[in-house]
């Protein structure tokens, strides 16, 4: 004999506040009070953030001011004229631009593994009594002033690279950059002042100002790696190279990539450097190790002095330039480690 059971649901209260007579429910909105020392820090974040870009803006708004009677009279002219007579009406900044990146390249192409190497080594090879004064050397060297590497290049650089110039002349002149014009690589006896004050010899003395800081970047991101992805590495049979290949290299790809553009960022703009090195010339040199190449920093400190009130206008405007290409630097390296963060990914 089966019995049923009945149950019987009572209907809900039609009485009492439900909700809103003519509208859906809305969600209650939660608000929490962050207390004084929070809100003290964003404020003094937000100002300091916000000081930055005013101080960004009024250089460039200044440049921009001092050099619109310089651009308006040259107009598209002053990036594709060689010569720098602005008294005379024929300036722009077509070879001195050219020099810029070039030399910057070459800085970037001889510190970048240089500044690996030596952070791989104090990271992950040295032993912690070595390290800490590795790490003290490094950033000594990043303080030392420009003036110095521009003396340790006129003195002793210039005279020690001639040699390996001429040998990458002799063999690898067949590549247009690396030609050096009016040169004789089979002759003993050639001068030597072909390959002196060149491109390369202020790329160099560059890649030794900025090797320091894309080092210390580059080991301070490699130091953070995660212990148990470096212990996971190991205990699957890696090597010390294999862990890092695998674990610390995709880690620290983000603070390479900015490692490496802030050098760039200094490589575009130091002046004293290379000044003292280079032999200024106006014209479009696409040779490397071919004396004679210019900057657009050099040119400034070289005519700043002598500079009439036009010729002034014509220097702001090579100055507003290179502010506004440092500046696409440094917003296309944020965008390149925002894609890459440090730690995003690992194969281990």
């Amino acid at each position: 004999m089966t019995t049923e059971t009945t149950e019987t649901l009572d209907p809900p209260p039609t009485g009492g506040p439900a909700g809103p007579p003519d509208g859906p429910d809305t969600p209650r909105r939660l608000h929490a009070d962050p207390g004084l020392p929070d809100r003290v820090f964003r404020t003094v974040a937000r100002t300091g953030g916000g000081l930055v870009l005013a101080v960004m803006l009024l250089v460039g708004g200044f440049l921009f001011h001092r050099a619109r009677q310089a651009l308006d009279s040259a107009g598209f002219s002053f990036l594709t004229t060689e010569n720098w007579e602005p008294d005379a009406g024929r300036f722009g900044i077509a070879a001195v631009l050219l020099g810029t990146v070039l030399i910057a390249l070459v800085a970037i192409t001889v510190a970048v593994p240089l500044a690996t190497g030596a952070a791989l080594y104090i990271a992950e090879y040295a032993p912690p009594r070595l390290r800490r004064t590795l790490i003290s050397t490094v950033d000594l060297m990043a303080a030392v002033p420009s003036v110095v590497y521009g003396l340790w290049g006129v003195f002793w650089l210039e005279e020690s690279i001639l040699p390996i110039a001429r040998w990458i002349a002799a063999y690898l002149g067949w590549i247009p950059f690396l030609r050096v014009d009016g040169a004789d690589p089979d002759d003993p006896l050639a001068p030597p002042t072909v390959y002196t004050s060149s491109t390369f010899v202020a790329g160099l003395v560059v890649a030794m100002m900025v090797a320091p800081i894309i080092c210390s970047i580059m080991r301070e991101v490699f130091s953070q790696a995660p212990a148990g992805e470096r212990e996971g590495a190991y205990a699957l049979g890696a090597t010390r190279w294999g862990m890092i290949r695998s674990v610390v290299l995709p880690f620290g790809k983000g603070g390479m990539i900015g490692g490496t553009m802030l050098g760039l960022g200094r490589a575009l703009g130091e002046t004293i450097a290379v000044y003292m090195v280079i032999s200024q010339v106006f014209t479009v040199q696409w040779h490397l190790l071919q004396t004679g190449t210019s900057s657009v920093s050099s040119l400034i400190a070289l005519r700043y002095g002598e500079a009439t009130p036009f010729g002034m206008s014509a220097l702001m405007a090579a100055g507003f330039a290179l502010f506004v290409m440092t500046l696409i630097v440094n917003f296309a390296a944020s965008s390149i480690v925002a894609r890459s963060r440090s730690g995003a990914t690992g194969d281990a």
